[in-house]
């Protein structure tokens, strides 16, 4: 038989040093690769946006105006829908536990009065500011039927008119609406491109808002190149509204008064108005009728010698 060879005891191997070791690998979470002191680092400068909205509106509103909120509902993925609320005084301390309670950190109050007029309140909680408009000039997807069409869920790009930046309380104004109005993004409802714009321009003192979808060819001859803008066309979605602001408050949904319109006329005071202009009509007929009694009373006519002529 063969002889077994001698084992010889192999040389122990240093092991190796922690600067030859590969990095660990980071480990990978939903929101994307974590490392350890990366990872606190990012976090703490890191800033997520996670506004939510409330939209509710108040009791004895008008088809057409909820139809108008249903409408702001669809085009905001981030907003939160409730029941209706009591328009009353202390309105402002139920809206604002009830925003608490949504967790929601902004609110878009419809609140319908005499069921003819519309007056939106937008506003921060629990600390303001907020800000109380006139809405005119109403008209809702349904009756105005335009060709345009975009993704429910996607973002929106706000624009503003440059009006915006030249006055303080129009600064206040654009910085509430972006806050309401802009998607947060990765927000879990909303989609991850944008396909519509939003426009608030500045008119006469009123903001007028309008709703585009953003068309772009999808023809490979036809294709869009990065930064061609002259192929894209903009399609008007809706809905319309115009904002005619009244006030604005330091606090929720009342406070001291920043700013009061001095422009601004009450709609009653505009009903009143014509109602006088009505009656006014009305009181210049009698007293026409008045004047003509008086006028043949004083110029009576002279008796004619013919009128018993053919009486025999």
């Amino acid at each position: 038989m063969a002889k077994k060879r001698k084992h010889v005891e192999s040389s122990k191997e240093e092991p190796p040093k922690k600067d030859d070791l590969a990095p660990e690998r980071p480990k990978r979470t939903l929101l994307g690769w974590k490392n350890g002191d990366a990872e606190m680092q990012s976090d703490a400068l890191l800033f997520r946006n996670k506004e939510k909205v409330l939209v509710t509106c108040s009791r004895r509103i008008t088809s057409r105006y909820r139809h108008l909120m249903l409408n702001v509902v669809s085009l905001l993925p981030h907003c939160k829908k409730d029941s209706k609320v009591e328009s009353r005084a202390s309105k402002g301390a139920t809206l604002n536990e009830l925003i608490d309670f949504r967790n929601c950190s902004c609110c878009l109050f419809f609140e319908c009065r005499k069921q003819k007029d519309l007056y939106l309140w937008m506003t921060r909680s629990p600390d303001g500011p907020s800000v109380k408009f006139l809405v005119n000039a109403v008209h809702t997807m349904e009756e105005l039927k335009l060709t345009g069409n975009h993704l429910k869920g996607s973002r929106p790009i706000l624009t503003f008119s440059s009006n915006f930046d030249k006055e303080p309380r129009w600064m206040l104004i654009k910085e509430m609406i972006m806050q309401i109005f802009g998607t947060p993004k990765g927000h879990r409802k909303a989609k991850p491109f944008h396909d519509h714009v939003f426009v608030f321009s500045i008119v006469d003192n009123h903001i007028w808002f309008r709703n585009y979808q953003i068309s772009v060819p999808h023809n490979e001859t036809d294709k869009v190149d990065r930064g061609g803008l002259d192929k894209m066309t903009l399609i008007e979605v809706g809905p319309r509204f115009c904002l005619n602001p009244i006030k604005i408050f330091g606090g929720s949904f009342g406070g001291p008064t920043l700013y009061e319109n001095p422009y601004y006329v009450s709609p009653n005071l505009i009903r009143a108005m014509e109602k006088r202009k009505r009656a006014g009509k009305y009181v210049r007929k009698v007293k026409a009728k008045q004047r003509r009694k008086t006028h043949e009373h004083e110029n009576p006519l002279e008796p004619d010698e013919f009128a018993d002529l053919w009486k025999n």
